[in-house]
């Protein structure tokens, strides 16, 4: 079966879809024209390979924005001052410049502008017609409304636009209301709905085939998390909280996947290491990943991976390449000192407690989870490591939420759910379960999967769990690097100062930058 690979080098090959990401560092969505490209089916699966191409970046930014701004990590760098220290540190001047942020709106706009494209010519061209006509347009709609949650969630109000634009056009378009960029999330994710298989089964190469593809129930569970995304609570700001009380759509579409109604029968893993294993990729538990592959030349690798792991590490494993990175990003004492019960066997999994190379030992614990000498190429932009966005075990969680408060089961419903998980982490089962126990149990089971801050957010624990957590883990010397209080303002990221540049006056900034 053919894997929808994430790889770079298609995507800049595509002149329909526009150059490269340097482009976007001017406008939220790139240059680019329309010449005779798409003519056949076979122009189109192509382009459409393109649109999932371009996310190969999004985990590699996601650590940093989602996993190191949440309490799980204290990545105070060692060694001068390095990108990543304002977001851990929530310092909002730094931030309006940061490359990290600046990555993940010119990023999103750049698979937007793909999948508008595509989208356009789906409407335009009769080149595709039927069935697989229709699937395209599932899968271009899910990914647009996947880059337009993440913007959301991390910006608040943004630009929507739903066509291929030129610079010129797009320098029009104002920052759009929260609620209108749930309403075209929404619309996108029930046309994905309809419009995807539960499965693919084809097999050798072309539009037929599907591993890597999203399906319909990677749509459901994207639009649940939508709903409680937005069923969550203000902060005040304008922000992905909009206190819309729509657990009860949320609960439904769960319901529709545990019962595997117009899904497919997802199953969790006996292990939890196994969930992760280079040999088991796309298993019973994946419901929604990135695809990867070793080809030699790092063209169709990953390597978010490497975002976390010093040179060290790697060294020590005997890999003969840098990671690319010259330090440690520690994982929170509170995170692998407290989280976890000693019998937990998820910490191991998940953390790696420190190294010894040559005479050199770093005792800091950092995030593992991924990597795995197994999937290793050539070099750290090479490995054959897929990225999960969504398993399995977080419909059953989401469902839990659901009915911690009060939709669809209760507290203690909610707690039975989570025994499977429990027992195979080798935890006793909970006799009741309220919010916050939740998601604790969260924090343990995807931990290092950038799932920790959004988490927080949705469930109204954002200001109290981060300024508890900072004044505990941040106050020793030689420490104190965190803005304190945290307040509602900087939940959300700044509109980066290049867009401004851009664009001059067409853009409000987030209060508190």
């Amino acid at each position: 079966m053919k894997k929808i690979f994430i790889g770079l080098s298609l995507a800049c090959a595509l002149v329909t879809l526009g150059s490269c990401e340097k482009e976007l560092e001017q406008n939220p969505i790139s240059t680019g024209s329309v010449p005779d490209f798409y003519k056949t089916a076979a122009d189109f699966d192509q382009a459409m390979s393109s649109v999932y191409a371009s996310l190969r970046g999004f985990p590699d930014r996601e650590v940093v924005l989602s996993e190191l701004r949440s309490d799980n990590m204290y990545a105070v760098s060692s060694i001068g001052s390095r990108d990543w220290d304002p977001v851990n540190n929530f310092s909002a001047a730094l931030l309006v410049i940061n490359p990290y942020v600046a990555d993940a709106w010119a990023g999103n706009y750049s698979t937007i502008f793909r999948a508008n494209t595509m989208l356009a010519q789906l409407a335009e061209n009769g080149a595709v017609t039927g069935s697989l006509r229709t699937r395209y347009e599932g899968e271009a709609k899910f990914i647009r409304a996947f880059m337009y949650l993440d913007l959301v969630r991390k910006f608040g109000k943004v630009p929507v636009i739903d066509q291929p634009l030129i610079p010129q056009e797009v320098a029009k378009i104002p920052r759009g209301e929260v609620s209108a960029v749930y309403a075209l999330i929404e619309s996108d994710l029930r046309t994905a709905i309809a419009n995807l298989p539960t499965a693919y089964t084809g097999t050798g190469v072309g539009p037929t085939s599907g591993v890597g593809r999203v399906t319909a129930g990677a749509a459901k569970g994207l639009l649940a998390l939508m709903y409680l995304t937005k069923s969550g609570p203000t902060y005040g700001i304008n922000g992905p909280g909009l206190n819309s009380n729509e657990y009860d759509k949320a609960n439904t579409l769960l319901d529709e996947i545990i019962a595997g109604t117009g899904t497919a029968r997802y199953a969790l893993q006996s292990t939890y290491a196994g969930i992760f294993s280079p040999t088991a990729e796309n298993n019973s538990e994946v419901i929604f990943d990135l695809q990867y592959i070793s080809t030699g030349t790092g063209n169709l690798g990953s390597s978010f991976m490497n975002v976390v792991a010093p040179d060290g590490y790697y060294t020590s494993l005997g890999l003969p390449y840098s990671a690319g990175s010259v330090e440690i990003k520690p994982c929170s004492n509170d995170l692998n000192n407290v989280a976890y019960a000693a019998t937990d066997t998820r910490r191991a999994v998940n953390i790696q407690q420190g190294y010894t190379n040559a005479n050199v030992t770093d005792t800091r614990p950092f995030f593992k989870k991924y990597i795995n000498v197994a999937a290793k190429g050539t070099s750290r932009t090479d490995w054959a490591t897929n990225f999960i966005v969504m398993r399995y075990a977080d419909i059953l969680m989401m469902k839990a939420e659901c009915e911690v408060r009060g939709i669809g089961g209760t507290a203690a419903s909610a707690a039975t759910r989570l025994t499977l998980l429990r027992t195979r982490a080798g935890q006793p089962a909970l006799t009741n379960l309220t919010l916050e126990s939740l998601m604790d149990e969260r924090r343990r089971e995807f931990a290092g999967e950038n799932l920790r801050w959004n988490d927080l957010m949705r469930s109204g624990l954002a200001l109290t769990t981060m300024n508890t957590w900072a004044q505990r883990e941040d106050t020793p010397a030689p420490n104190n690097k965190i803005v304190r209080p945290i307040t509602a303002d900087l939940l959300l990221l700044p509109v980066p100062q290049v867009e401004f540049s851009s664009a001059p006056g067409l853009y409000e900034q987030n209060p508190g930058y």
